[in-house]
């Protein structure tokens, strides 16, 4: 496992000894999650950061205005090397070269190649999609990692909260631990993800399967580091108004999931994520049209056309908790009743869980005084 100054996301990995591990043990104190409080955030912050980025959003759409036709039909006829080449210039480390790169990815997008019972494509991860992903972890998010340390050898299941309408936090885990660590995540995603033409193996090629307890089971068996949100779409695609107010996990299936397989639970928090697409508002008869969950209205979407589909320039901090060992769960409370059976049990725990994420979430958002720090860097 790697040291904690190998890391390229700032601070070093872990923080003080016994920090977010001083709370009861879930076995013997359950007690709901705290209601939380507003982030102290001044109220003119993200006015003053919309008018900075428009200011960049104009300067952008001059240097588009002096992109010759010839180029715009390139992109409209090979819109793979276009984007390849577009990541290129802003900064993106590939691991082979561009020309290298570009012609991987076309063969993999149409070729026969080896993957897993789930479609995972280590190779293809690790050579198109993570260079992408660390420019925008390391140069837009300046993200900080902490605790990677912490993470088991062996299968565990990894539970975060989730926020920023589009599930940029879960690419980001899987970027940050992978690159602290060499271990890929393995997300659990929606029913709806594999539903949905291309999303749906891009998805399972990034290493994404569909949640259910008999793929989670398999994951674990087989040592991985499964990372569920159990706040599913309600975390992603709430107002930011309610920013860093954990939604419900659920009935706490990955409870269930984590004893019966024996596997530790490692609590996530994130900060960050929440800022990156402030949600609005959710033009809802608009989404029940295209079958989606929501389709938000944000600061610079849909005013700003593709540019709004450009996150804000937020400052993350991801922080990997004590393991939380299951063994002592598995204790029936009635012979003959497994404690994964009793829902009661479940969600006991399930909220003690969710609670100390909760508290962590506090305590890094008082770390965190300005959400956009680093926004004079950019541009």
């Amino acid at each position: 496992m790697a040291e904690a100054e190998q890391t390229p996301y700032g601070d070093p990995l872990g923080f003080a000894e016994g920090e977010w591990s001083d709370a009861a043990d879930p076995a013997e104190e359950f007690g709901e999650a705290p209601e939380p409080e507003a982030p102290n955030e001044s109220p003119n912050e993200l006015g003053h950061l919309l008018g900075d980025l428009l200011d960049l959003a104009a300067r952008a759409m001059t240097r588009i205005k002096d992109v010759p036709p010839e180029t715009w039909q390139e992109i409209v006829e090979d819109p793979l090397s276009a984007a390849l080449q577009c990541a290129d210039a802003i900064g993106v480390k590939w691991e082979r070269s561009l020309e290298h790169t570009l012609a991987f990815a076309r063969a993999r997008l149409a070729g026969d190649y080896a993957v897993d019972e789930f479609g995972f494509d280590p190779e293809f991860t690790e050579v198109v999609l993570l260079p992408i992903l660390r420019l925008l972890a390391e140069k837009w998010f300046r993200v900080e990692l902490r605790g990677a340390d912490r993470l088991p050898a062996g299968g565990a299941l990894l539970v975060a909260n989730h926020a920023g309408t589009l599930p940029l936090d879960a690419l980001v885990l899987h970027t940050v631990i992978h690159d602290a660590t060499g271990r890929h995540t393995r997300m659990l995603g929606a029913d709806n993800i594999f539903d949905t033409p291309y999303v749906a193996d891009f998805a399972a090629r990034i290493g994404t399967a569909v949640a259910s307890p008999a793929n989670a089971a398999r994951l674990l068996d087989n040592g991985e580091l499964v990372t569920v949100f159990p706040e599913g779409f309600k975390g992603l695609g709430k107002p930011y108004a309610e920013r860093y107010r954990l939604q419900r996990f659920g009935r706490g299936g990955f409870v269930s999931t984590a004893v019966s397989a024996g596997v530790p639970i490692v609590p996530v928090a994130v900060v960050g994520s929440e800022e990156i697409y402030p949600m609005l508002g959710d033009i809802a008869p608009l989404a029940r049209l295209l079958g989606l969950p929501y389709v938000p209205v944000t600061p610079t979407f849909p005013w700003l056309g593709l540019l709004g589909a450009v996150p804000l320039p937020s400052k993350w901090i991801i922080s990997i908790g004590e393991p939380i060992d299951t063994s002592a769960f598995a204790e029936p409370a009635e012979p003959g009743a497994p404690v994964e059976a009793d829902p009661v049990a479940v969600m006991r725990i399930t909220e003690q869980i969710r609670g100390r994420i909760q508290a962590r979430l506090h305590e890094l958002l008082a770390e965190r005084p300005n959400a956009f720090p680093h926004l004079s860097d950019l541009g």
